[in-house]
């Protein structure tokens, strides 16, 4: 079903009554000024800026927001695609336009969340078209334009995207400065900020993911809804096209976190919203599967005991034999708490392949605990999900800035203005780490943390039972609409392992009635396109996202068909 303009504000003000029960009133938006560039796509890089190292700000302790834009632009686009020559990318060419920002705040949520819509001046207004996303993993708000925009912007449609409640708009106690609409940083009360908790004097640095009290998680959807809301309402203000303005054709896309963001959306929104979908490598907890935080917290305290063998080690990607050591002394954790019979690499294995990692999954063990990653999403979404501060996160963990002694530090105002632009909303990151003390004199001084953080899956004490019921409130209906949908997946995929993510979601999808739903596993797949050219890796993987882009050909192209069809 096809939606006239003036519709989806009235079509949001639906859904998220159906959302939410009892009937909350409809979202609150506020709209930052258009701004016009020269460059919606890639802020003037083009490809071969986007493989250069990174243009700083001129003076960073007074940033503009230019140059905090395209500082943000390519670090997304470092962080999230595959920049190497012939990896899908032929050119970025520079789209000129507007582009619009805001804010929007559900009902009852203490902090809003980031929009934005891009508009190109070659906007298609025979057949005008719009793309909408969410931000791959915590990232701000360009955390979505490296997977829709290379798509959407040059083919005339315009943009439009969400950072989920997510994001980078770092606060930073020790200046109490947090982040304005246009990414330049101010103190509290001299503007009006993203994420403004409150106050602390104490040396730490809140993120909005962690920090917000609002459990975003639980909105994704709906936040991506509001994005969709927002791009179709912007592109009627901005219109010039002949009059009335058709029918605006809605394809939403997502990576990753944006993947499960976009799932949630169609799950939620009334028909005739969206009218395609494509979904690459989506974290998403359909009915009856594991959820992220239970297998991310069993990978971290499990997965560095297989590195202790260095001829399985030698045959792994990104392996290291300096993983070794600290691999051995994790197994004899794991025997000295009895979660293994034996300190052996086969022994955690056994319990790893038990939960349902499969072996294509277990490739990317060196990667994962190399980059750190089970420890940063185990304490992140703790934290998010029992809505702790920063100074009273679970298990001990709180997150600020390291001085080269190694003693918490008052961060600069150099680094503290590019956090928006530099981080990717998660610890570690843009300088931000996980500072709490260790045992320096333990040859494993994380385990007690990660034990600790795993018991609040398995236990039963009150945060644990606080936790299980914030996670049951980002699981999936898998109920999707009659719409062309694609879901890619990655078989090697070590993060969001598609034994726990798109196979079960797709089965449980089909049961219920998604005829129009394609899924395909791709063999020689992982999570990170950015690995892809990593030295080392050359040949070994195939990148997900121009396999994404082509689906959003096909879905294109079938939309025409059936747009034809019903004439």
């Amino acid at each position: 079903m096809r939606r006239s303009p003036v519709l989806p504000s009235i079509l949001a003000a639906v859904v998220l009554t159906a959302c939410a029960g009892s009937g909350p009133p409809k979202a609150d938006i506020e709209r930052g000024e258009d701004r016009r560039h020269a460059d919606l796509l890639t802020a003037g890089l083009g490809l071969d800026g986007l493989r250069q190292p990174p243009r700083l700000p001129e003076d960073g302790t007074a940033p503009t927001p230019a140059e905090l834009r395209r500082l943000a632009v390519h670090s997304n686009y470092a962080g999230l695609i595959d920049r190497s020559s012939g990896a899908g990318l032929e050119a970025l060419p520079a789209i000129p336009g507007v582009e619009r920002h805001g804010w929007v705040r559900l009902p009852g949520r203490r902090h809003p969340a980031r929009l934005m819509v891009q508009v190109p001046d070659a906007l298609d207004t025979a057949r005008p078209c719009l793309v909408v996303s969410a931000s791959s993993g915590s990232r701000g708000i360009y955390g979505a334009l490296p997977v829709g925009g290379p798509w959407a912007l040059p083919r005339g449609c315009a943009f439009a995207t969400t950072d989920k409640g997510a994001g980078t708009d770092l606060f930073d106690h020790p200046s109490d400065t947090g982040v304005t609409l246009d990414g330049t940083r101010a103190a509290r009360g001299e503007a009006a900020l993203g994420f403004a908790p409150p106050a602390l004097d104490r040396l730490r640095v809140s993120l909005p993911h962690a920090h917000s009290g609002d459990h975003p998680e639980a909105d994704w959807g709906r936040y991506t809804i509001e994005a969709a809301r927002f791009g179709l309402e912007t592109l009627e203000a901005l219109w010039s096209g002949p009059e009335p303005m058709p029918e605006v054709r809605v394809i939403a896309v997502g990576l990753s976190n944006g993947g499960g963001a976009v799932l949630r959306a169609l799950e939620q929104a009334p028909t005739g919203l969206f009218d395609a979908a494509v979904v690459a490598a989506p974290n998403v907890t359909p009915p009856g599967a594991r959820p992220l935080f239970d297998y991310a917290t069993e990978a971290a305290l499990f997965q560095p005991c297989l590195l202790a063998d260095p001829q399985a080690l030698a045959g792994l990607p990104l392996a290291n034999p300096m993983l070794v050591g600290p691999a051995r002394a994790r197994c004899e954790s794991l025997a000295a708490a009895g979660l293994i019979d034996e300190p052996t690499p086969a022994a955690a294995r056994a319990v790893l392949e038990a939960g349902g990692f499969d072996e294509h999954a277990l490739t990317q063990v060196a990667v994962n605990v190399t980059l750190d990653v089970w420890r940063s999403v185990a304490a992140l979404y703790a934290s998010s999900y029992l809505r702790s501060s920063v100074d009273a996160m679970p298990c001990g963990y709180t997150s600020g800035v390291r001085g080269p002694e190694g003693a918490t530090v008052a961060a600069g105002a150099v680094a503290r203005n590019l956090w928006w632009a530099t981080s990717s909303g998660v610890v570690p990151g843009g300088g931000v780490e996980w500072v709490q003390p260790v045992d320096g004199e333990s040859s494993d001084p994380h385990f007690e943390r990660l034990a600790c953080l795993r018991a609040l899956w398995t236990g039963d004490g009150p945060d644990a039972r606080a936790l299980r019921r914030a996670v049951e409130a980002t699981r999936a209906t898998a109920e999707l609409p009659a719409i062309p949908i694609v879901v890619l997946h990655g078989r090697r995929d070590g993060l969001i392992p598609a034994a726990f993510s798109a196979r079960p979601y797709i089965e449980a999808a089909r049961t219920a009635g998604a005829d129009e739903l394609e899924y395909r596993e791709i063999e020689n797949a992982q999570h990170f396109d950015s690995l892809v050219a990593f030295p080392g890796l050359a040949g070994t993987y195939v990148p997900l996202l121009p396999l994404t882009w082509a689906a959003m050909d096909e879905v294109a192209a079938r939309l025409d068909r059936q747009e034809t069809a019903g004439r």
